[in-house]
């Protein structure tokens, strides 16, 4: 029998364009790159979740395997401002919060999110004075939509050498990485959806089918096949868990009747 694994996620209210997401139970697959970095909220320790080049399991974080975990996931490119650290510098990595910032504050700062009874709102308070990166913002916008880097670099105003720079410290890697990495992301979307995966390639913008197989491989660790599987196995379990609840509140709600 399965342990139960559950996971929601909404749009942040305070933080423009973050996600504020909790997940609890059994750990699901790897966290696969998506151009994010997340503000982590484990067993009561503040963390930080660099953006990543490749697979990450779910219980790398000590405390994250099968505890609560509450993040906030910023935005490609918006993390920094309020980290006060390039992502570069962050890349494929896991952190304390306290190797970034001095301890004493983290500290007074954990307290007060594990005093919410949803960790991801003391998440939002937190990070909501962080200013978007208009630049960074444009990047990633343009990337997201196929454009080629050249043609970004145009319309940022930047020579291709002083984007790369720029993307480094904004996303932690290059445009070149950073399109990559959103163009899987529309990949594993379309996968979700359930596409074939000749259309996923066509609608991802990748050159054909055997084109999208090597990004999966090399980006995510998987195949797109072994992925969809993945996911509608996952889907399916979910739908399970949530029917037998529904069920068990329904019984309960039986005995406790007049």
């Amino acid at each position: 029998m399965h342990e139960e694994r559950r996971y929601e996620e909404r749009p942040s209210l305070l933080v423009p364009g973050a996600i504020v997401w909790r997940r609890a139970g059994a750990p699901g697959g790897p966290v696969l790159p998506d151009g994010c970095m997340d503000l982590l909220w484990v067993d009561g320790r503040l963390l930080v979740a660099g953006p990543d080049t490749g697979p990450h399991p779910v219980g790398e974080v000590a405390g994250g395997a099968y505890g609560p975990v509450s993040g906030l996931r910023f935005a490609p490119g918006t993390a920094p401002a309020l980290l006060g650290v390039p992502a570069h510098e962050l890349r494929d990595r896991r952190v304390e919060l306290t190797d970034l910032w001095p301890g004493p504050a983290v500290r007074g700062l954990a307290e007060r999110t594990s005093a919410y009874e949803d960790p991801g709102a003391g998440l939002e308070r937190l990070a909501r004075s962080s200013p978007p990166d208009p630049l960074a913002a444009r990047v990633a916008a343009g990337l997201r939509a196929g454009e080629s880097v050249a043609a970004v670099a145009a319309a940022v105003g930047l020579g291709a050498r002083q984007l790369h720079r720029r993307s480094l410290d904004a996303f932690g890697y290059g445009p070149r990485t950073l399109g990559r990495v959103l163009r899987l992301q529309r990949a594993l979307e379309l996968a979700r959806r359930g596409l074939p995966q000749a259309e996923v390639a066509y609608r991802a913008g990748y050159a054909d089918q055997a084109h999208l197989a090597r990004e999966v491989r090399a980006l995510a660790g998987t195949t797109p096949g072994a992925y969809a599987a993945a996911h509608n196995q996952a889907r399916d379990e979910a739908r399970g868990q949530a029917h037998n609840r529904a069920r068990a509140r329904a019984r309960r709600g039986l005995r406790d009747s007049p």
